[in-house]
């Protein structure tokens, strides 16, 4: 097990001894490490030795690191023995409902709790080993971020398609109990897990305040490639789902002092309603899933580039942009429809570089268009089917921006 160094910074304790791309980092003081977090846990010494093969060969260099300096090294990939691969069987997965064409690295299905630490990645505590569970300890990786969906142990199964998931609550207790900070996540399914069941989990997670520090509640979202076993909300189950949550927040505020159940921007996009204010999502930054984004957005005002007249965007967010944007003649809002995945997905982050491509094409006459940096999460800023902003300009024949 090993770390490829993918690059290393200059003027580091790495550059200063003479690591390069392509050796592979064994051990930091004489521990092997497993990921990126091994190698930040077990480098802050001052003095440190780094165990590394390089052409075949085991060589082991020492320095004392100075005052400020950091260790400069970037690797390959953030965990070294492979990635945690889930293994429930949710009907709701996105990844299982990933159309052809689209970047390598989508169709993997992680359920790996390095990545939450590192990424904010959810996750179910369902693969969870003893020996997980003593790093954990030991390392205090603190956030993690879980997937609850349903609190009550046969729903939860049910919820998740695996019959072997242990019970959550005992799991979320044992975090606290390791001082383990947590927040969670309930994707709601239309007569699955919402009425009663959201109710009760929600109490059940508030009781663990302040170890569970927040739930946020997400529709589910399907696409053309969904195969059966769940919905999406109606117009008047989702305005139910709203106004149960809605009515609960001031209870919960006045008991814990936050707001604790925070439903996804989503919500209150399609209901036509107003988007709470900053101080409803306590300082959290929920946004990664879908929470306080249009806040956000609404707080810091339009900022554009020179030149820009075409603002491109998902169908959802079109009616909020157009309004932020209103009484500026010269500029132009574009919903983009998701053709790729279906009319039903319609947040901007899940826009394809071919379906804006398609949108504009021929409309553009030369005006600047600015697209919405939220598409352009892949490696080297690329969209979910890996074109570029430049190479979407290059197809229409104009300049692009990310904003």
């Amino acid at each position: 097990m090993s770390g490829v160094v993918a690059a290393v910074e200059p003027s580091s304790l790495a550059a200063r001894l003479g690591l390069r791309p392509g050796d592979e980092l064994l051990a930091v003081n004489g521990h092997p490490v497993r990921d990126v977090i091994d190698v930040r846990f077990y480098a802050a010494e001052e003095h440190l030795r780094l165990d590394i093969r390089r052409a075949g060969r085991e060589v082991h260099l020492e320095a004392d690191r100075r005052y400020g300096e950091p260790l400069g090294l970037e690797f390959a990939a953030p965990v070294f023995d492979g990635i945690r691969r889930c293994h429930n069987h949710c009907s709701f997965c996105f990844v299982a409902q990933m159309g052809p064409g689209l970047r390598p690295s989508l169709y993997i299905r992680d359920d790996d709790y390095r990545y939450s630490f590192l990424y904010g990645n959810y996750i179910t505590l369902t693969n969870l080993t003893p020996a997980d569970w003593e790093r954990i300890a030991a390392q205090h990786l603190s956030p993690l971020y879980v997937s609850v969906h349903a609190t009550d142990p046969a729903l939860r199964r049910r919820v998740l398609g695996n019959p072997a998931a242990p019970p959550i609550l005992p799991q979320l207790r044992r975090l606290a109990a390791l001082g383990v900070s947590v927040h969670t996540q309930v994707v709601l399914t239309p007569g699955l897990n919402d009425g009663p069941a959201l109710d009760r989990t929600i109490s059940d997670l508030a009781d663990l305040y302040p170890a569970v520090r927040s739930v946020s509640i997400v529709p589910v979202g399907l696409t053309k490639y969904h195969r059966g076993g769940c919905r999406v909300h109606t117009p008047d189950e989702a305005r139910a789902v709203f106004a149960r949550v809605t009515a609960r927040q001031p209870r919960l505020r006045e008991r814990l002092g936050v707001t604790f159940a925070y439903l996804s921007d989503e919500w209150y996009l399609r209901l036509g309603e107003e988007v709470p204010p900053a101080a409803a999502y306590d300082g959290l930054d929920l946004t990664e899933n879908g929470v306080g984004m249009v806040r956000r957005f609404l707080d810091r005002g339009v900022s554009l580039p020179t030149g820009a007249h075409l603002l491109a965007t998902g169908t959802l967010f079109a009616p909020t942009l157009r309004r932020a944007v209103a009484g500026r003649p010269d500029l132009e809002v574009v919903p983009v429809v998701n053709r790729f995945f279906g009319e039903t997905v319609t947040v901007a982050g899940l826009l394809t570089g071919a379906d804006v491509v398609e949108t504009l094409r021929g409309r553009v006459e030369g005006r600047g268009v600015v697209l919405p940096k939220e598409m352009f999460g892949g490696p080297e800023g690329r969209t979910l089917d890996g074109m570029t902003a430049r190479e979407i300009g290059a197809a229409l024949g104009v300049a692009v921006v990310k904003s």
